[in-house]
């Protein structure tokens, strides 16, 4: 009876003792948690180096835009005063009208080119972090249960969750539809199309 006495204090004591120190008397959940944690501190300052590169290309495809209409306003406006103020006959400067307008159409699929482009890499960033957004989620996750559960957190069965969800994780790959970036680029299309034929329209008449 003595022996039994003297034994359940300490097991009632592992009971009773905060998780956190716990994991403090054990080497194995303290590396643990400092790994995770180390980790989250890594995906952290990935998600918001992510975040700043889609700004950065959100303000680049603002320039495009504004560069577009400018380009395209500044060339029309010129090519009327230079219509107006000319002194040759009209059928001549109709004739050549093909020169601005191979220049107005080469300049507009460049410029819808870059427009698409930096939408693509505005679309490819998003999903990368939302990517890394779900694995801070999940490594959270996880570091608020071995601070819950202390030792009784069992290391094999959720480490081995934690690894499993990242490699299962697929992403939903929908039927793919029109998207907000196909009408910005049929919208741009359009404008050059129109601008062409007000190039031809000033020229000619």
């Amino acid at each position: 009876m003595a022996l039994d006495q003297s034994t359940n204090p300490p097991i009632m004591d592992s009971k009773t003792r905060h998780p956190l120190h716990q994991i403090a008397d054990t080497p194995t959940h303290k590396l643990l948690l400092k790994q995770w944690l180390k980790e989250e501190e890594l995906i952290l300052s990935r998600v918001s180096h992510k975040e700043s590169q889609i700004d950065s290309v959100r303000r680049e495809l603002t320039h495009l835009y504004i560069f577009f209409f400018l380009f395209h306003s500044i060339s029309l406006l010129l090519l009327f005063h230079a219509a107006s103020s000319s002194v040759s006959s009209s059928s001549s400067a109709c004739k050549r009208s093909w020169i601005p307008s191979l220049c107005s159409l080469l300049s507009s699929l460049g410029l819808i080119w870059a427009v698409r482009y930096k939408s693509e890499v505005e679309s490819l960033l998003e999903k990368l972090l939302e990517r890394e957004k779900e694995d801070a989620k999940l490594l959270r996750k996880c570091v608020e249960e071995l601070k819950k559960k202390g030792v009784e957190f069992d290391l094999l069965k959720e480490v081995d969750a934690l690894r499993r969800a990242k490699s299962l994780r697929v992403e939903s790959k929908a039927v793919r539809k029109w998207s907000a970036r196909d009408f910005v680029t049929l919208f741009f299309f359009s404008v050059s199309c129109l601008v062409l034929a007000m190039i031809r329209l000033i020229l000619c008449d």
